[in-house]
């Protein structure tokens, strides 16, 4: 095979003419990238920047080296990690030139990290962002409830692992309800059907449909790839912003996803989860039973020691003296009633006798004259009265009389019923001077009999 730079070098010497510099350009990068159309470059990148429209810029180096490259969004976004400074990946692209600043890049179709897989890395990326905002927080994770009426289960219709924790939930406990949403649990689209579901029940019971105690999150084992729906971000905020308590049961127990970081509990697998959640009925029974006993055990003695405690008050010296006081109180009160008694007689009986000597007295004195002489005097009384309210009255009507006629004279009415007129501006202010008006304004004329609106000419 023929070197490409000695046929580079050759094409570019051929012409006789002097070439521009975009015509060189053009020239190099039409070699450059039919000679280097797919090749595979392994270094470390740095001066990494995720655009804003999604593309990534980057620099490939060694320790000779330096190679510029472009990861477009087309391609980028089917990348399960993300680069970052200081990764060493092997990429496969092909190289171009961009004119502009004639300078070469290549333009990178895949990526893969060197030494860990894609998946790993993009594992352990999504564990470390997520860590940091608080998602796997022990704090904020809550108790599974120990008896749940009705159980959520987020999985594959068609999986084992569902028919499984039926099974067990029907061995266990039959007094459990069961709420199955089927999804997809591997493959595109999977992570958007788990979190949808989870969300799902969550407003399910929040609308008071029948609420939902506890939610089971999982599917059976696989590979990492098989498993990866239950490492996407949808998942876990579906998890973390859940109302219900999540319990993830995803594959067997050495596998661990961010679903078990995120859950409120993880269980090692679907089957061990079933067991976790559902108290077994006949282990109920023996606990019912036992604390019924305990319960009964505890009522007793409590109402011993009552009984006891009472017949110890009963019995005790300060019991005695105080029924014995409450006796002589007794007699005291009773004795202090018949006084009572016997005052409240003597008191009816005095005032009795009292009022028959007033009665008496009473009947002796004739008072028909003394009557006669005040309504006499009365009489006079009245007529007196009644003159000086008469010239009061004359005399206050005679004042008003004369006001009423002052101030009729002084009323701006009675000058308008002579002819007269107030003139007034747009404002309501007073017009006194001719002087003050110009042409065009409005004004208002008010005469004895109403007021006329007028615009000076």
């Amino acid at each position: 095979m023929k070197d490409p730079g000695s046929k580079l070098i050759n094409s570019l010497f051929s012409e006789s003419h002097v070439l521009s510099v975009s015509e060189l350009t053009e020239k190099i990068k039409n070699a450059l990238e039919s000679e280097f159309f797919s090749v595979h470059v392994q270094g470390e990148i740095s001066n990494y920047k995720n655009h804003h429209s999604g593309h990534w810029y980057f620099t490939l180096k060694d320790n000779n080296s330096q190679l510029r490259g472009v990861f477009f969004r087309q391609w980028n976004r089917l990348m399960r990690f993300e680069p970052e400074n200081g990764l060493e990946v092997t990429v496969r692209g092909r190289l171009t030139v961009y004119q502009p600043r004639g300078e070469y890049q290549i333009m990178v179709e895949t990526m893969e990290p060197v030494g860990v897989g894609a998946l790993q890395l993009a594992f352990e990326q999504q564990v470390k962002r997520l860590a940091a905002e608080g998602l796997f927080n022990e704090a904020r994770k809550r108790k599974i409830p120990w008896f749940p009426g009705r159980i959520g289960i987020v999985t594959s219709p068609v999986g084992a692992a569902l028919k499984d924790m039926l099974q067990i939930l029907e061995r266990r406990n039959r007094g459990i309800d069961v709420i199955i949403a089927p999804v997809r649990v591997q493959g595109t689209g999977a992570a958007a059907e788990i979190a949808d579901a989870i969300r799902m029940l969550n407003d399910y019971s929040r609308r008071g449909e029948a609420k939902v105690d506890v939610i089971i999150v999982g599917r059976g084992g696989g590979s990492i790839e098989d498993l990866w729906a239950f490492n996407e971000e949808p998942v876990a905020r579906a998890i973390f912003q859940s109302e219900i308590p999540v319990v993830s049961a995803v594959g067997h127990e050495t596998d661990f996803t961010i679903a078990d970081f995120v859950a409120d509990l993880r269980a090692p697998t679907p089957s061990a989860a079933a067991e976790m959640v559902a108290p077994e009925s006949a282990e109920l029974k023996k606990r019912i039973i036992s604390l019924h006993r305990s319960l009964e055990r505890v009522l007793n003695y409590y109402l011993l020691r009552r009984r006891s405690h009472l017949r110890d008050l009963v019995e005790s010296r300060g019991f005695t003296q105080t029924a014995g006081s409450i006796t002589l109180l007794s007699g005291t009160v009773k004795e202090l009633e018949a006084a009572a008694r016997d005052a409240v007689k003597s008191l009816i009986q005095s005032g009795r006798e009292n009022l028959f000597d007033a009665h008496r007295r009473l009947g002796s004195i004739e008072f028909r004259a003394p009557i006669a002489v005040r309504i006499a005097g009365l009489a006079a009384i009245e007529e007196r009265m009644i003159a000086a309210f008469q010239k009061s009255v004359q005399t206050r009507q005679r004042k008003l009389s004369v006001s009423a006629g002052k101030l009729d004279m002084l009323s701006p009415l009675a000058v308008l019923s002579r002819g007269y007129a107030i003139v007034r501006n747009e404002a309501g202010g007073l017009v006194i001077h001719a002087s003050s008006v110009s042409k065009g304004q409005n004004l208002s004329i008010r005469f004895e009999d109403g007021e006329v609106p007028c615009e000076v000419k």
